[in-house]
C-alpha cells in the first residue's frame, strides 16, 4: 500500500484498514486453505500503524508503562513515534521487550500475574491483531464467543438457555475451566496452527518474538517465556483463540457425525449422546443430551484434547452437574426449575450469580470508604459508572430482584459516607438540610438507579453473528 501522505488522518486510516481487511477476509473465507504469503508489509504499513496507536492510546492501559517508563498517553509527537518505529519494523531490526510483571489479587485468595508490555510493542501487537484477526475469524467457528468481533458473553448464556429448555432437554453440564491458560499454551503447537494460514516468515518471527521476549518480574529479576501468550498484551486474546480453537474443531467433528437432525434425534433415542460446546477465552461449558456418565467421560477426552497445546483442566473449578441444579457461567446463574403458574413446567432462568454480586459490593464497598473521595460529585461519578455497566451486562436476565437490592445497598453505603462528614448535625439534619425527598444527588449529577433499568430478553442469534467484515464486503 504506497500513498504520498505517509501518516493519513485518523478516519482516512481507519477506512483503509477496514477496505483491507474485508479484502483479506474474504479471500480467507473463499479458500480455507489459503496461506498468507505477503503481510508484512500491511503490518507497518501507515495506515494499520495509525489505527494501531490510536487503539493503544484509547484503552485503559493508556496511563501505564512497560519497562522503558514510556506511557502511551505521554507521547507528544506521535507522528516521530510511529515513523521510527516502522522504520525499525522496516529495518528488520525491531525486537520485543519483556513485559513488566504486576501480580493481581484474585477474588479466591490466589494472584494473577499480569504483563505490561511496552507501548512500541503494544503499537506492533495491535498492528499484528489488525492483519491476522480476518482471516483467523474465517476459520473460528460458531462456538467461541470471547474476545472476538460483534460476539458477546449473552449470546453465549443465550445458547445455553436454548439447549436447556426441557423440550431440547441437554440437562448435564461439563463446567471446564483451564488451568493458567494463557501461562501455559505451549510455542510450537500454536505457532504451527499460525503457519497454516500465514506463509510469511517475517510475520511469524515478529509473533515468535512477542511470545518468546521474557518477563521482568516484580522482583527485577528477568526471566524467559518458553510458554505462554503475553499476558496483558493486545495479541494474547487472538492467539488464545487460535491455540483453542482445536478444542472448537473436536467437538464440531463430534457433532457433524451425529448427522441431519433427523438422524441426530433418532440416535439421541437409541443412547447415542449429544454434545454441544460454548466457550469464552478459556472458560468453556459442555451440554450434554445424554447420561450423567457421559458427562463425566468429558474429563479425560478434554485432557487429551488440550494435552497437545501444553494445557490441563484445572481440578478445583472444573465440574459436572445436573441443569436442575444450577451452574454458573460468565458471571450468571443458569437454573432449570419450576416455572410459576405453569403446572409443574419447567424454564430456564439465567441471573447474577452471588460471586458476581459479591464482587460488585466489594467495588461499592471500597469506593465509599470514608477517605475514598473529596466531594459527592466525584463519589457519584466513580459509583455510577461502575452500576450501569454491571446493570448494563445483567439487564438480559431474572434481575428485577438483584437490581433493587443494589438499589438498596449502595444508597445506604453512601448515606453513611456523608453521615460520617457531618456526623456532628445528626442523620435527620442530614436528610433535611441536604438530601430532599432523600434523592442522592450533587449539583448536576444523581446517584444512578439500577432498580429503574427495564428487563428485556436478549434476542438469540444463534450461528447467524456476522463479522464487521463480512458486512462491509
Amino acid at each position: 500500500m504506497n500513498t504520498g501522505d505517509p501518516w493519513p488522518e485518523r478516519e482516512a486510516a481507519e477506512a483503509r484498514v477496514l477496505a483491507m481487511q474485508c479484502k483479506l477476509h474474504q479471500w480467507a473465507t473463499s479458500d480455507s486453505g489459503r496461506c498468507f504469503d505477503d503481510l508484512f508489509n500491511l503490518v507497518h504499513d501507515p495506515a494499520f500503524l495509525v489505527v494501531a496507536w490510536h487503539r493503544v492510546r484509547g484503552n485503559k492501559g493508556k496511563r501505564s508503562a512497560g519497562i522503558d517508563g514510556v506511557r502511551p498517553i505521554s507521547i507528544d509527537n506521535p507522528e516521530l513515534f510511529l515513523g521510527e518505529l516502522r522504520e525499525s519494523l522496516k529495518a528488520r531490526c525491531y525486537i520485543a521487550s519483556p513485559v513488566r510483571q504486576k501480580w493481581i489479587p484474585k477474588a479466591s485468595g490466589k494472584r494473577r500475574s499480569l504483563g505490561k508490555p511496552t507501548t512500541i510493542d503494544r503499537v506492533v501487537q495491535a498492528s499484528l491483531s489488525l492483519v491476522l484477526e480476518p482471516i483467523f475469524e474465517a476459520d473460528f467457528l460458531p462456538c467461541s464467543y470471547g474476545f472476538r468481533p460483534n460476539r458477546r458473553a449473552q449470546d453465549a448464556i443465550a445458547e445455553i438457555r436454548f439447549l436447556a429448555n426441557p423440550v431440547r432437554n441437554y440437562q448435564w453440564v461439563f463446567e471446564a475451566d483451564i488451568k493458567a491458560c494463557f501461562d501455559n499454551i505451549a510455542h510450537g503447537p500454536l505457532l504451527r496452527r499460525i503457519a497454516k494460514r500465514v506463509g510469511d516468515k517475517r510475520v511469524l518471527s515478529l509473533i515468535r518474538g512477542s511470545l518468546r521476549a521474557g518477563i521482568l518480574g516484580e522482583d527485577d529479576k528477568a526471566r524467559g517465556t518458553i510458554t505462554g501468550t503475553p499476558q496483558g498484551g493486545i495479541l494474547s486474546p487472538l492467539l488464545a483463540n487460535i491455540a483453542l480453537s482445536i478444542l472448537d474443531e473436536h467437538f464440531a467433528r463430534k457433532w457433524e457425525a451425529l448427522g441431519p437432525s433427523w438422524t441426530r434425534a433418532k440416535r439421541r433415542r437409541a443412547g447415542t449422546p449429544a454434545m454441544r460446546l460454548f466457550r469464552y477465552a478459556d472458560d468453556f461449558v459442555i451440554m450434554v443430551a445424554g447420561k450423567r456418565s457421559d458427562a463425566e467421560a468429558l474429563w479425560d477426552e478434554v485432557a487429551l484434547i488440550i494435552e497437545p497445546i501444553g494445557l490441563s483442566l484445572s481440578q478445583e473449578k472444573t465440574k459436572v452437574c445436573h441443569v436442575d441444579d444450577g451452574f454458573d457461567f460468565l458471571g450468571w446463574r443458569v437454573h432449570r426449575r419450576r416455572w410459576r403458574g405453569r403446572n409443574g413446567k419447567k424454564a430456564v432462568y439465567s441471573y447474577p450469580s452471588k460471586k458476581s454480586l459479591t464482587t460488585l459490593m466489594t467495588k461499592i464497598r471500597s469506593l465509599t470508604r470514608k477517605n475514598k473521595h473529596r466531594t459527592l460529585g466525584e463519589l457519584l461519578h466513580s459509583v455510577n459508572r461502575v452500576l450501569r455497566g454491571w446493570c448494563e451486562y445483567f439487564r438480559y436476565g431474572v434481575s428485577a430482584r438483584t437490581f433493587s437490592y443494589v438499589d438498596y445497598f449502595t444508597w445506604h453505603r453512601i448515606f453513611r459516607w456523608r453521615y460520617k462528614r457531618h456526623a456532628k448535625i445528626g442523620k435527620k439534619a442530614l436528610v433535611d438540610r441536604h438530601m430532599p425527598n432523600w434523592q442522592m444527588s450533587d449539583a448536576d449529577v444523581s446517584l444512578f438507579k439500577p432498580q429503574s433499568v427495564s428487563i428485556i430478553r436478549y434476542r438469540y442469534r444463534g450461528a447467524k453473528i456476522r463479522t464487521p467484515w463480512a458486512f462491509s464486503a
